[in-house]
């Protein structure tokens, strides 16, 4: 006589709902400066769902207070890491790197004691893709990078994409806009469809986790030259963006530079920086000491 297993039911998956999704974007918001807006209601709710079942949840509530006080802050740079979007490649809207190249640097030099360091910061990192760019870019369009310390620095609030950047693997789309000799001086194929970037490139640029809506994170950076935070305060409101102009303001030295992404405009933002107009891009100046924005 045979007895009928039976299988135990399955686990319902856990739901988001309205007041879930406002309470989670109001803590997100308050953490990172990033906002969510109704129509990103499916991409939040389905990594929310997957961190509940990650953290073994039975559902929101559970997971929210958790959250909220846990006291090593894995679980939300967890969520960071799954709730941040990043999608470039080399050499995004080259004509700021031109812009830095022809004009931005120069300038710089004859402004500063000799001798000083540059600092240029790259935020957000995303996988790399944009620090490695300026470097390539000093160094095959820049003659005064044979006479000037240049730092570069990087950084972004998702580990992950930080620890793939330090990797330094592309694939040959990532790479595709960049020039043939570039590719076969600083690359070298990995496999059919992948691309290593040299370790002499990886070495030469600092890269670290910041959350620019921190002033705990962003005080440690001062006297940087030139700021490129382009593509990342589309993802901010107004409040946040303010914030986040302020801090790059805080960072620069006087006379310093910010590139923004194509959609973006610090004159929409803050009234800190003065416009400045040059044959390859426009680009937004603290002041020098002294003179008016």
């Amino acid at each position: 006589m045979t007895s009928a297993v039976r299988s135990a039911p399955a686990r319902a998956q856990p739901a988001v709902t309205d007041a879930d999704f406002q309470k989670f974007r109001e803590f997100f918001y308050r953490k990172t400066g990033i906002h969510f807006d109704e129509n990103k209601r499916y991409f939040v709710d389905k990594r929310l769902v997957d961190r509940m079942q990650a953290t073994g949840a039975t559902d929101f509530r559970q997971y929210f207070i958790g959250l909220r006080f846990e006291s090593d802050g894995q679980e939300l740079q967890h969520l960071v890491n799954t709730m941040t979007v990043n999608e470039t490649y080399f050499l995004r809207e080259a004509y700021q790197f031109d812009c830095m190249s022809n004009n931005l640097l120069d300038e710089l030099v004859h402004t500063r004691p000799a001798g000083e360091r540059l600092r240029i910061w790259s935020i957000p990192s995303s996988t790399g893709e944009e620090p490695y760019s300026i470097a390539m870019h000093l160094l095959e369009r820049w003659p005064g990078i044979h006479r000037h310390d240049v730092e570069i620095l990087s950084s972004d609030i998702d580990t992950q994409v930080l620890d793939a950047a330090q990797r330094g693997v592309y694939s040959a789309r990532s790479v595709a806009n960049v020039p043939r000799p570039w590719l076969e001086k600083y690359f070298r194929r990995v496999g059919d469809q992948e691309w290593a970037i040299s370790r002499e490139l990886v070495a030469a640029v600092e890269f670290s986790r910041v959350n620019l809506s921190d002033p705990a994170d962003t005080r440690r950076f001062r006297d940087v030259d030139l700021i490129f935070c382009r593509n990342l305060l589309i993802y901010f409101d107004d409040v946040s963006r303010r914030s986040a102009a302020e801090a790059m303001y805080d960072a620069l030295r006087p006379g310093g530079f910010v590139c923004l992404g194509h959609s973006e405009s610090m004159s929409r933002i803050s009234a800190l920086y003065r416009v400045r107009r040059f044959a390859d891009a426009m680009v937004y100046q603290k002041p020098l000491n002294g003179e008016a924005p």
